[in-house]
């Protein structure tokens, strides 16, 4: 069988839909069009019904209760609506949030605007491997404390952060724990009481499912958890996220959760197992390529790769037959060296000369093959061109 070109390597970006989820889309989108607030008919109570269903099943993908999942857009809502609505809640005391330098943008940018109202914004330095140590947060926790964001899984660097340990330091300081999870999602056990998290975001593109849903994970704790409503309407979702639910996207994320725990294990040994073999073809194809961020721990299909004498510029135009990035797709367009890997200690030269590529659920040995051979082949003619 012929290899379809161009091969698509960039799944941080997004992801294809997967066909399971593809059909479920459809099918509701067909049959079952009902507004699941329509309580008076039967259109209204197929759509509750299946609402209800894709709650469990995303609610189940966290650990989580199925009440404690409110649907959103997507996870740049999910975040925007955590931490806005946490920020909106909170008592004069308390005005201090604490971050990283590896957040996502639709974390930072909130925390941006959060600064500009008076609220104080502590980001966490981390080390040149792209990993929080857990002691720095202890050294900065105080009766100030609103709340604390990491990401669980960086989406350019692809490092992993020990969540579980941070959760447990702010659990002992009653400090609120919110955590995009985005990347993370259906690679690693996200099991939110074990996590000791508090707020965790979802996206559905991320993991197979369609564009445009995502959901936000509150716990039900006691006293719960004291959030102000950051956009008014009818008071869906328990009045954080009104307006009439996006039925055949919700029902497509439950299914696209389902999938995803159901092929873990399994999915996460392949990745890693087509990573490594990507990786050690460009070494013995090429001088002079680095691994941008920690080994090991790691998103499996991840690979942050820099060339020396090259810039991604440069490269990515002579590969138009594979789908890769020089960095996040929310920075499209903006020339300027990523933030996070200057955060890791690279010159901008250095950060210039970086791609990401992000492997997934259908990439192939083949095409790991067929990736390895024209990436290597066009870092030498530049080299060349270049000397």
């Amino acid at each position: 069988m012929a290899l379809k070109k161009p091969v698509y390597l960039d799944h941080h970006a997004t992801t294809p839909m997967d066909p399971q989820v593809l059909d479920v889309l459809e099918r509701t989108q067909r049959q079952f069009f009902g507004n699941p607030a329509s309580g008076s008919h039967s259109f209204g109570w197929s759509a509750e019904a299946l609402v209800k269903k894709a709650r469990l099943q995303v609610a189940q993908l966290v650990g989580a209760g199925e009440k404690e999942i409110i649907f959103t857009s997507g996870a740049t809502e999910a975040n925007n609506i955590a931490l806005l609505g946490i920020a909106a809640a909170s008592p004069q005391s308390q005005r201090t949030f604490i971050s990283t330098h590896l957040e996502h943008s639709s974390v930072e940018g909130p925390l941006k605007h959060l600064e500009k109202q008076g609220f104080k914004v502590t980001r966490l330095d981390h080390d040149k491997s792209g990993i929080i140590n857990p002691e720095k947060l202890s050294a900065v926790l105080n009766d100030e404390t609103l709340l604390v964001s990491v990401i669980a899984a960086q989406n350019e660097i692809g490092t992993v952060q020990p969540v579980k340990e941070i959760g447990q330091i702010c659990g002992a300081q009653g400090v609120l724990f919110h955590c995009d999870a985005a990347q993370a999602a259906g690679h690693l056990d996200l099991d939110v009481r074990a996590l000791g998290v508090d707020l965790l975001s979802l996206s559905a593109h991320k993991i197979y499912g369609p564009k445009g849903v995502g959901a936000l994970w509150v716990n039900r704790k006691h006293p719960p958890i004291n959030m102000a409503p950051t956009s008014f309407g009818g008071g869906q979702e328990g009045g954080l996220r009104p307006g009439t639910l996006n039925v055949p996207g919700i029902v497509a994320f439950g299914e696209a959760c389902r999938l995803a725990l159901l092929q873990r294990d399994k999915e996460v040994q392949r990745l890693r197992s087509l990573k490594n073999r990507l990786l050690e073809q460009l070494k013995e194809k090429l001088d002079g390529i680095h691994l941008n961020g920690a080994a090991e721990p790691r998103l499996p299909g991840n690979l942050n790769v820099r060339f020396e004498d090259i810039r991604a510029g440069q490269l990515l135009p002579r590969l138009t037959v594979l789908a890769l990035s020089a960095g996040s797709a929310c920075r499209s367009g903006d020339t300027s060296p990523s933030p996070v890997l200057l955060s890791l200690g690279l010159d901008t030269l250095q950060a210039a000369s970086s791609i990401r590529i992000g492997l997934g659920r259908f990439t192939t040995e083949e095409e790991v093959d067929f990736a390895a051979d024209r990436i290597s082949a066009a870092v030498l003619k530049l080299r060349a061109e270049n000397p």
